[in-house]
């Protein structure tokens, strides 16, 4: 069963160079962040043709500036390294599996 790995700034552009992967930028004292873990957690989980990542944007924030990340939780699609779409904020199981799955 896939969970959601954890990845470092140095790290990020392998993981995210090949296949689908929803990459979730998000902080320890981030509420909402907290909402969401579950959900990413459940998907990433169900998923065996997309990965879910998280990054800490306290520990990778040049990063997150590069990928304009300026509100948290941002949830950003990548497909063969490309980003394909993103969602700001606290969305609805729903919408996040629209995205993957677009």
């Amino acid at each position: 069963m896939a969970t959601v790995e954890a990845v470092s700034e140095n790290e990020f552009k392998e993981k995210t160079s090949t296949g689908t992967v929803l990459v979730d930028f998000y902080a320890d004292w981030c509420g909402p962040c907290k909402m969401i873990a579950p959900v990413l957690e459940r998907l990433a989980a169900e998923y065996t043709n997309a990965r879910i990542v998280k990054v800490n944007i306290d520990e990778a924030g040049q990063l997150a500036k590069e990928q304009r990340v300026m509100s948290i939780p941002t949830l950003v699609l990548f497909r063969d390294g490309k980003e394909a779409g993103r969602l700001i904020g606290v969305h609805a199981e729903q919408a996040i599996r629209d995205l993957i799955e677009e």
